[in-house]
């Protein structure tokens, strides 16, 4: 079942690169008693994903933050190396928070997986983004089209 407005996210755990090497992080640690914009990447340095959607997030870090929220958070069904190396890559690091879901747990829990063996990715999320209050999903934007047309920093933004 696919996760929906009002729904409460369930426990998973990320991997996540510290100072102090790779750490888990529960979703209860991440969500509860705080704002945070989430979205979801198919892959890590994919056209798409690098070209449009984290370039906008990154761009927009500052007003997000500046509407209340307090972490910008990114998923891919990705390992934590490949997660850090994007955000030094891309300029995330420091401003988003990269959220490995190396088995895609999460994207199986909130029903938001997909299977893209056909393109050679195999068991990948779909482009999404949420707003999640306290561990409740407050708006949650699904791309339905490839591309970035739902799902981006600018619809975040319209929605806080």
């Amino acid at each position: 079942m696919t996760i929906k407005t009002g729904d409460r996210l369930p426990q998973a755990e990320f991997n996540t690169m510290t100072a102090d090497g790779q750490q888990k992080l529960a979703t209860d640690v991440i969500f509860n008693g705080r704002k945070v914009v989430l979205f979801a990447v198919p892959g890590a340095f994919t056209p798409t994903c690098s070209m449009n959607h984290l370039p906008g997030f990154v761009a927009a870090c500052e007003q997000i933050k500046a509407k209340g929220v307090d972490t910008i958070a990114c998923t891919s069904v990705n390992d934590v190396h490949v997660m850090n190396a994007w955000a030094k890559a891309s300029g995330a690091d420091g401003k988003i928070l990269m959220l490995a879901d190396g088995n895609a747990a999460f994207a199986k829990a909130v029903g938001l997986d997909i299977d893209l063996a056909v393109a050679g990715m195999g068991h990948r999320s779909r482009r999404y983004s949420m707003i999640v209050e306290n561990g409740v999903v407050k708006t949650l934007n699904v791309e339905e089209k490839s591309g970035v047309n739902v799902s981006g920093a600018e619809t975040i933004l319209e929605q806080l």
